[in-house]
């Protein structure tokens, strides 16, 4: 893996760059074998990662997303989190592909509660009501 130079840390602890919160499948690849972990943010220059087993502090893994494949370093570990400092920055377009949602996740439905009076119902709503008020000894008047 011999990753020879890190992209240098930050004093202050300030972030350089945006991380996007996510929870999604990831795999780092170490000298003792493989572990399956849970992404729980990205950036174009890090991760953070949850596992089971947990690597070394200064020990040199892959992060492997999908198409990413990244040499980085533990940066530091806490419980079963582990941040990871990649060796090299990833392309901006390799962030957002990872994070990519569905055309549904992306366009939900917009809720819409109809106004008191029915004024701006569409036809189906106003059946809706018409359906609900039969159910509950209500009789609506037709259009």
């Amino acid at each position: 893996m011999g990753v020879e130079r890190f992209i240098d840390g930050q004093a202050t602890g300030q972030r350089r760059t945006k991380r996007a919160r996510v929870l999604l499948a990831a795999r780092l690849e170490t000298h003792d074998g493989d572990i399956d972990a849970r992404l729980r943010d990205l950036s174009q220059r890090g991760a953070l990662v949850e596992c089971r087993e947990i690597p070394v502090v200064g020990s040199e893994v892959v992060f492997t997303r999908n198409t990413i494949s990244v040499p980085a370093r533990v940066a530091w570990t806490a419980g079963n989190r582990v941040g990871l400092e990649f060796a090299y920055a990833i392309d901006e377009s390799e962030v957002l592909v990872q994070l990519r949602r569905t055309q549904v996740d992306q366009n939900p439905p917009r809720f819409r509660r109809p106004r008191l009076f029915g004024e701006d119902m569409t036809p189906q709503e106003r059946q809706v009501v018409r359906s609900w008020g039969a159910a509950v000894g209500i009789n609506l008047p037709g259009e």
